[in-house]
């Protein structure tokens, strides 16, 4: 819908309208008589200039033909008496020698105010045609007779009497125009002063109901045909606007009275609302409470699941170390009895003795690493339970996570790579360190893995900028795109019926975020598997060599 910027009276859109097409029409059409006339002179001026060179061109012939002494001045003094038209201001007659030559032969001035002007010889070529200079035209003709040509004749014809008679005829235009222009102005305003009064009386009607309100009020009646139809289709709207005036008054008091009803209800409805509030605010703070627990339970399944695994992995050595001490015991028993009946060979008693030396090497070796992975236990355990702030060697702390570890990693087969500095010691916060990486990687064998026979694990470890950024990278089945945009909320997992919680992520982003004040985003498809980088800031504490430690 086209929206009027600024609105206009029907007085002044009339009169600028009207005065403003005939004016155009008037220009246009007083213009259009100016153009044609002064088109038309100047075709009357080049065919009088042209007949002129062309008559005199034949009257110089005989002249150029001679060859006696005065022949130019001869020519002169008849072209004064011949000339009789007063636009003719020069004529020049050029001589053609039979060596191709061309000189001035004779010419004409106007008077004695026109003085002599340069010979046009150089200008022949240019001058065959009239050509058109701001006061007058010029023109070249040949002086020929029976194909042989004697020479030129230039001839220049004023247009000062057609250009004076053009300016007389546009003061007269200008004169008439600006003329007609006032009449019909002022039979305009009588007209539009005639045909406004109605309108007028409709206005000021309307602005009366307005003012008043007053809807009963009408229009009289008018002595133009449309504006009085125009009145007549105002009365009956007035008419339809009073009668729903009337019933909008009824419905008005119907609605305040169904409004008070309805108030004391909307009042016992709210007074319900608040105690319902009020139920699941309580609802939401016991939620809250109850998730709080569950995470921390997942920390204490975390930590189950390491306790799970020391005991298999601590049972291994233990139970050959007793193998080996119990097999050393029968050997010594055997040894004690040839010993008492006096049949012991020197033979029998060195082959006790390289038993015997074996059967200790084997007790010793699995009692040491029952006792490094008790001691790598009780760290891990400490750390987990510890927020502090303390210095320690990430790469020994990635080898005790995958001692602690193993049992899990070895029952599905994961190869887990870990690519970190040598002397990389840092002051931070072990205890959410290890465990966001427990979580990740039993993340991954429980659901990156589950329907795979082998896995991949690479974690490599690196400090730029005053922070620790790790990179964890599996090649298992990665995220479900379902659960991807909230894999770091509580309670998702695509296990639930399975015995998962969905609180490991969630711890993970918690440790990140709060404990360790950093941040962690993912990338995950099927085909690479899933990636997460964690950065966090950290105190380097040693300096960093170039090699960089291996495990595998």
């Amino acid at each position: 819908m086209n929206s009027i910027k600024k609105p206009t009276s029907s007085h002044r859109f009339i009169l600028t309208n009207i005065i403003g097409v005939t004016a155009l029409i008037l220009v246009s059409i007083l213009a259009s008589v100016i153009y044609i006339t002064e088109k038309q002179g100047n075709v009357q001026l080049e065919q009088h200039a042209s007949a002129w060179a062309k008559s005199l061109a034949k009257m110089t012939i005989p002249y150029l033909q001679q060859h006696e002494k005065d022949d130019h001045k001869k020519f002169k003094e008849q072209l004064k008496q011949l000339i009789t038209s007063p636009n003719i201001n020069y004529i020049h007659i050029y001589k053609k020698h039979k060596n191709n030559q061309t000189s001035y032969f004779s010419g004409f001035n106007k008077s004695v105010y026109f003085p002599s002007i340069p010979d046009k010889i150089n200008h022949i070529e240019q001058l065959s045609k009239i050509k058109h200079q701001q006061n007058y035209i010029e023109l070249i003709v040949k002086i020929e007779q029976n194909q042989q040509l004697y020479g030129y004749l230039y001839i220049q014809y004023s247009n000062k009497t057609l250009k004076s008679f053009i300016s007389k005829l546009t003061f007269i235009a200008i004169i008439f125009c600006l003329t007609g222009l006032l009449v019909l102005t002022i039979i305009v305003i009588f007209i539009n002063k005639k045909a406004n009064q109605p309108i007028t009386t409709i206005i000021e009607s309307i602005q009366a109901i307005s003012k008043n309100k007053d809807f009963s009020q009408r229009i009289t009646k008018l002595p133009i045909t449309e504006l009085d139809i125009l009145a007549r289709t105002i009365n009956i709207l007035l008419s339809r606007i009073e009668n729903h005036i009337l019933k909008q008054n009824k419905i008005n008091q119907q609605t305040l009275q169904q409004n008070s009803k309805l108030t004391g209800r909307v009042n016992a409805r709210t007074d319900a609302l608040k105690e319902s509030n009020q139920e699941l605010l309580s609802t939401l703070e016991k939620l809250h409470q109850f998730q709080g627990q569950l995470v921390e339970v997942e920390k204490m399944a975390s930590l189950g699941d390491m306790v799970a695994g020391i005991a298999h992995e601590v049972n291994t050595p233990i139970g050959l170390g007793i193998t080996a001490s119990t097999l050393l015991a029968d050997r010594l028993q055997e040894i004690k009895q040839s010993f008492e009946e006096q049949t012991l060979k020197s033979s029998q008693l060195k082959k006790f003795l390289i038993e015997g030396e074996e059967n200790i090497t084997i007790i010793y070796r699995n009692l040491a690493r029952a006792a490094n992975l008790i001691s790598s236990f009780k760290k891990v355990a400490v750390d987990q339970s510890s927020t502090d702030t303390q210095q320690f060697n990430v790469s020994e702390l990635l080898a005790e996570v995958m001692l602690t570890l193993k049992e899990k990693i070895d029952q599905k087969n994961v190869k887990l790579t870990i690519d970190c500095p040598n002397n990389l010691i840092i002051e931070s916060k072990p205890g959410p360190l290890n465990q966001i990486l427990i979580n990740l990687i039993i993340n991954s064998i429980i659901h990156g893995f589950e329907d795979k026979l082998k896995g991949k694990i690479t974690i490599s470890i690196s400090y730029l900028s005053e922070k620790l950024h790790v990179h964890y990278q599996d090649d298992g089945i990665g995220i479900d795109e379902n659960i991807k945009s909230r894999v770091f909320d509580p309670f998702t997992t695509t296990k639930r019926g399975s015995g998962s919680s969905g609180l490991g992520l969630h711890l993970v982003f918690n440790l990140v975020t709060q404990a360790l004040n950093g941040h962690i985003n993912f990338e995950s498809d099927a085909e690479h598997g899933t990636l997460f980088n964690i950065t966090f800031p950290v105190t380097l504490v040693s300096e960093l060599i170039n090699n960089t430690n291996k495990i595998e």
